[in-house]
């Protein structure tokens, strides 16, 4: 029996338990972003480096439930050595089915991809050459 309790998925489970690259960046090129509120349940921050437009170390902070956390430690992973564009790697709907998320918690995925988008944009501006 459920009991109401939300039945998450191992992938989920696993992220959640190991939370790899949760943590802070400090150094060059490095941007942060956050989304959502502490108040609210959910607020993620991530920070980012960016060299030569390709993200080599990302992390996260996160308060949330275990879908949040998992996701957030998920895109941290992912992100290793690829393009610094400002977009999830994944469409919305292709987390949610990766990670099993039910519909009423798509909302917070959007927390994810506002904080993910900030701090991919904070990073590349850090990471670009003043010219004088």
């Amino acid at each position: 029996m459920n009991h109401g309790r939300v039945p998450y998925s191992e992938l989920t489970l696993r992220y959640f338990r190991d939370a790899p690259n949760a943590g802070v960046l400090h150094g060059p090129n490095i941007g942060f972003g956050t989304a959502g509120t502490r108040g609210c349940g959910t607020e993620v921050r991530f920070h980012v480096q960016v060299v030569d437009d390709r993200i080599p170390v990302a992390r996260f902070q996160a308060y949330g439930c275990p879908h949040v956390i998992a996701v957030a430690a998920w895109l941290s992973e992912h992100s290793t050595g690829k393009p610094a564009n400002a977009a999830l790697p994944e469409s919305i709907q292709a987390l949610q089915a990766r990670f099993s998320l039910p519909a009423e918690k798509l909302g917070r995925l959007l927390i994810v991809e506002d904080a993910w988008i900030a701090a991919i944009r904070a990073a590349v501006t850090k990471s670009k050459p003043v010219l004088e």
